[in-house]
């Protein structure tokens, strides 16, 4: 054991910074990390074992006990649950013996629920050793654990043909279907490949391509839209040895998977946009930080990036520009959903826990070891090769006046076309609605748990002015009606997650309180607010839930979502948002869970409010009558 992990360790010139990579290669080495090795990475790392155990216990897919031969990790995102979720992991938990956050006494098979892997287009989905398996059923779940038992490899469970596009690749065959549904001019195949590396990037001076990106008006299009163009400049500007491009695809928000779509099937772009990047910004270190779900990819994205080493579109002295010395290379995550938080991202990348970090200084002064860094997603990268190649003048007839461009919908939930959609900025929702073949719609989750939860139902979303006060989800407006909101900056802007909900979903159980165990389970525990709020406001909904609510409930889950606000970074900030939406836009629920005249709870339950600390100390309850 010691020196095959020597070996790893010398694998990465025992840099502390690359820990994730190695314990990486420990886990696929011995599926677990031991206590001996952990002291052993600490020694030769040189930094304390807490360090070391801090990282490991921080991601879902890292262990320090023994994992099985065959680890299944079932999808438990909303759109999962929509499709038979509950159902499927029954059916895996029957068939194989074994209740989920266990392993076979055998060692064979190992049940765990993750968060969302980004296939909620093809739900339930699941991992089974870095081999992903969509559309599950009962039965399908069935016959994987029965061949499992039978001694079959992995690929020969899989149970439907290659997907399409790319999917297909040698390097990835896997089942996954892109569903592009709808294309325009980020999705065109009608261009050549590295054409802007080969033919347009030493026509402009570094400054000439970022003042191109700056009038474009080019936002980033993770969910936060940035001026793509101005963090260019910045970047340009600041002093260091090295600079630093990040290409940002973790993609983790529930309802997201367009990143995927692209990285499949459109991957040169995404790369030759960092490329262009480190043209205009000096930069000579690129990094693009793939989330742990999407591993199935990552031998097919080395492929491609080994093509442009081949072809001197990375390297040294990129196309023969002299001094132009850029490569990238691929970060594997461990499965943390604030870690497409940019900071947190970074201190991911350098070996650690993926907690936000302060700003000031932010990454573009000092980020990745302390560099200039750059981070962009990786749909804001492809269509700053789109814009470099045709102009932002052409750019900017597509959307609307403060919303340039076209934008990648991820639809998915309760509608016959689930998939990827390009749309221009400024389509309302009907549009997005009726191109998805959605019908008997009763709300739209626009961007995600930490979006807005839009009720198609209510003709027109009068004032409520003093919740409107303290809560202002992005463009809610006055009097507009649902159906005719507007995907843009200046109405409902959206990193890209539309999930629709039919009028037979319960809305606070079903919806509600899955985005709150998300928020719940993915907090990195850092800040007091969203360590604990999230918690106590989904104990207050369930409360209100089961029929012991009081009105005073409600005012103070809107107060508790005053203080959440505190919090350092963007999961933290919005982590009370599922509850807040809703009871902005659906509070008619609440008030018909909520006793009427009631002031004060006469529903109280002492053995109910103390089974929980009860089962973890082991203690029995004994009610004594005075």
């Amino acid at each position: 054991m010691k020196e095959k992990i020597k070996a790893i360790l010398e694998k990465y010139q025992i840099d502390a910074t690359r820990l994730i990579d190695i314990l990486h290669e420990v886990m696929d080495e011995f599926g677990f990390i031991s206590a001996e090795t952990i002291t052993l990475l600490s020694n030769d790392l040189r930094i304390s074992e807490a360090q070391v155990k801090e990282t490991i216990s921080f991601y879902h897919f890292f262990s320090d006990k023994p994992r099985a031969k065959y680890n299944v990790f079932l999808n438990n995102s909303i759109t999962s649950c929509l499709r038979g979720f509950e159902h499927v992991k029954e059916a895996f938990e029957i068939e194989s013996g074994v209740k989920f956050g266990n392993v076979s006494e055998d060692g064979l098979i190992g049940l765990y629920v993750t968060s969302c892997i980004g296939m909620n287009d093809q739900g339930p989905a699941a991992i089974i050793n870095d081999k992903i398996f969509t559309n599950l059923t009962p039965y399908r779940a069935k016959e994987i654990i029965k061949g499992i038992k039978q001694g079959k490899k992995v690929e020969e469970l899989i149970y439907e043909a290659n997907g399409d596009g790319n999917n297909a690749h040698p390097l990835m065959n896997t089942m996954i279907i892109n569903n592009i549904r709808r294309k325009s001019l980020l999705l065109d195949d009608n261009y050549e490949k590295f054409e802007v590396t080969k033919n347009l990037i030493s026509k402009y001076s570094p400054q000439e391509i970022i003042q191109i990106v700056e009038e474009s008006n080019l936002r980033g299009r993770g969910g936060a839209g940035f001026p793509t163009g101005l963090k260019w400049k910045f970047g340009s500007k600041m002093p260091g040895e090295h600079r630093v491009i990040i290409c940002n695809a973790d993609e983790g928000e529930p309802g997201t998977f367009k990143d995927r779509v692209i990285l499949t099937q459109y991957n040169d772009l995404v790369f030759e946009g960092m490329v262009i990047a480190a043209y205009a910004t000096a930069a000579d270190m690129g990094v693009l930080y793939l989330r742990y779900e999407y591993r199935y990819m990552l031998e097919f994205l080395n492929s491609q990036l080994d093509y442009m080493r081949n072809n001197n579109l990375l390297g040294n002295s990129i196309n023969g520009i002299k001094d132009f010395n850029f490569d990238i290379r691929i970060q594997l995550g461990a499965g943390a959903y604030i870690c497409g938080e940019e900071s947190a991202l970074i201190e991911s990348m350098e070996g650690k826990r993926g907690e936000p970090r302060d700003k000031p200084p932010f990454p573009v002064e000092r980020g990745y070891l302390n560099y200039p860094t750059i981070v962009n997603n990786v749909e804001t990268l492809a269509s700053a090769v789109r814009i470099i190649k045709n102009g932002a003048e052409w750019y900017k007839t597509f959307g609307t006046s403060d919303s340039l461009g076209t934008k990648l919908l991820s639809v998915s939930g309760d509608c016959r076309f689930p998939g990827i959609y390009e749309v221009e900025w400024g389509v309302s929702i009907k549009e997005v609605l009726d191109m998805a073949g959605a019908e008997n719609v009763q709300a739209v989750q626009v961007g995600g748990p930490s979006g807005t939860l839009v009720n198609v139902q209510d003709k027109e979303n009068h004032s409520k002015t003093d919740l409107m006060k303290w809560y202002k989800p992005s463009g809610m407006m006055a009097s507009r009606k649902a159906y005719d909101r507007k995907i843009s900056y200046s109405d409902m802007a959206t990193g890209g997650s539309i999930i629709i909900f039919n009028k037979s979903r319960d809305i606070l159980h079903d919806v509600v309180m899955n985005f709150m165990d998300f928020f719940i389970e993915e907090s990195c525990g850092s800040c007091s607010t969203c360590r604990n709020l999230p918690y106590i406001m989904k104990q207050k909904l369930l409360k209100i839930i089961n029929g012991h609510g009081v009105r005073e409930d409600i005012d103070d889950l809107l107060n508790w979502g005053k203080i959440i606000k505190v919090s350092r970074c963007g999961l933290g900030q919005t982590a009370a948002n599922p509850i807040l939406s809703s009871i902005l836009n659906f509070r008619h629920l609440y008030e018909e869970h909520v006793k009427a005249m009631t002031d004060y709870d006469n529903q109280f339950e002492l053995a109910d409010s103390v089974s929980a600390a009860n089962s973890f100390v082991g203690r029995k309850f004994i009610h004594h009558n005075s």
